[in-house]
């Protein structure tokens, strides 16, 4: 059953981690697999699709198209999870099991999304 404050919850958390893309980049771009060209523009584009997604989930009439919109951007930055767990200077020297445990993390993250798109 979905409560409110679940919704809220969700809602701050992006707005915080979108806020850190810019008061901390180089950890963001750090992770950026250098496949990707024009890594301070994507964490910057990141960065504000998780801040303008998060308020979108708190007004009734944009929630869904929010819920989607992060959907969207979890399946966008799985290729930085991998990253971190395949390359050692993007791992922030964090122990290998948490880096794994991450990647299926963004499973349970999209699912409690997906939540407000119904």
């Amino acid at each position: 059953m979905k409560q409110p404050w679940h919704l809220y919850l969700m809602a701050f958390l992006y707005i915080l981690a979108g806020i850190n893309h810019f008061r901390k980049p180089g950890m963001y771009i750090k992770i950026i697999p250098p496949a990707f060209k024009n890594p301070k523009l994507l964490n910057n584009l990141s960065g504000a699709a998780e801040i303008i997604l998060g308020f979108l989930l708190l007004l009734p009439f944009t929630k869904n198209f929010a819920a989607w919109g992060i959907i969207a951007l979890l399946i966008a930055v799985f290729p930085a999870n991998l990253y971190m767990y395949q390359n050692k200077k993007a791992s922030f020297n964090l122990p290998k099991w948490i880096l794994f445990v991450r990647l299926p993390l963004q499973i349970v993250l999209i699912f409690w999304a997906f939540q407000y798109t119904l």
